[in-house]
């Protein structure tokens, strides 16, 4: 496969009852990861020391961003600040590409 693309959606794989993440590029500007989260998995609330974005491939479920809640839903694009409290619920089998900043 080409070190300048990928075809995400073959990318996706779940991990029964888990969360799985694998780095998809890794540059001078960004990293970019996919996540999969399995139905009913959270991510509790934390915070990122960069700046990001949360682009849904497909899933749902509901993203807390400073308190506010996000449907997550294919193609929803989410713009976290540094240092801003997240946390994440996956009520179906939901994955997304998390690209942070450097």
């Amino acid at each position: 496969m080409s070190e300048n693309w990928k075809n995400a959606k073959e990318l996706i794989s779940y991990s029964k009852g888990g969360i799985t993440s694998k780095t998809i590029f890794k540059t001078k500007a960004m990293d970019a990861a996919l996540f999969c989260m399995w139905k009913g998995t959270e991510l509790s609330e934390h915070t990122s020391a960069r700046e990001g974005l949360v682009i849904v491939l497909e899933g749902k479920g509901i993203f807390t961003l400073k308190g506010k809640k996000i449907l997550m839903r294919p193609e929803t694009i989410i713009h976290m600040e540094k240092n801003a409290r997240h946390s994440l619920e996956a009520e179906e089998n939901t994955a997304f590409l998390l690209v942070l900043f450097k």
